[in-house]
């Protein structure tokens, strides 16, 4: 797969104005005037919850959320954590549990390059550490994703280094039986997103070769 990455720098991107990006960007892509596009992002702190989240999951001091057209329930974004959100035009039939897989493959594949052994867990997206005899199964990348007009929007969080604390006054994705972890606390060393940012790129490229369609014919704006 060929797309175009669309990184927004090293400085921390505030929430809404990249979501209305994607937005645009869809629009685009919807309409054969843009090729496949991934946006690269290290947001601003932010807490988002998709259309499934329960009042209780949320924050329950006041701290503001952003609630947002997506699949899952609330998460956190902000220093430290990679974010990608693929917007690409899948191929027909529409599916789009494959397509997810895909994204769970691309980090899965990311953290095989760093030495770290992942899984998927069953009826959980996202991509996880198996339990041992000190702790919980940890999930390093929350997924939810949003399909309009065959085209995909939001995508996948990949814990780099951020403050795992962030998780703390929120439910996360709803789940209270798990943990959530990052690429530097599985390493024991300090991992950054300069680092995994390539490893990323490469490995959309290769995951979502099999789900998204041909490109358009109209040439894509450059």
């Amino acid at each position: 797969m060929r797309f175009a990455p669309l990184g927004l720098g090293t400085v921390h991107s505030p929430y809404e104005p990249t979501w209305e990006l994607q937005r645009s960007i869809h629009a685009e892509v919807a309409a054969g005037e843009r090729q496949d596009t991934v946006l690269l992002v290290e947001h601003e702190p932010v807490y988002t919850a998709g259309r499934r989240t329960h009042r209780d999951e949320r924050p329950d001091d006041g701290t503001p959320v952003v609630d947002v057209d997506r699949g899952g329930k609330v998460t956190w974004h902000g220093p430290g954590q990679l974010v990608a959100y693929p917007i690409v035009r899948l191929r027909a039939p529409i599916d789009v549990v494959a397509y997810v897989r895909c994204l769970e493959q691309a980090v899965i594949d990311v953290c095989a390059e760093l030495g770290l052994e992942t899984i998927r867990v069953e009826g959980r997206s996202g991509v996880w550490f198996a339990a041992d005899d000190a702790r919980r199964e940890r999930k390093v990348c929350a997924i939810g994703v949003r399909v309009a007009k065959g085209v995909t929007m939001h995508g996948l969080a990949l814990n780099c280094n951020p403050d795992l604390g962030e998780f703390g006054r929120i439910v996360p994705c709803g789940i209270t039986d798990a943990d959530v972890t990052s690429l530097s606390a599985e390493l024991g060393r300090p991992v950054t997103i300069q680092e995994v940012r390539p490893l990323l790129e490469r490995a959309l490229a290769d995951a979502l070769a099999d789900v998204v369609s041909d490109p358009p014919t109209t040439p894509a704006l450059s």
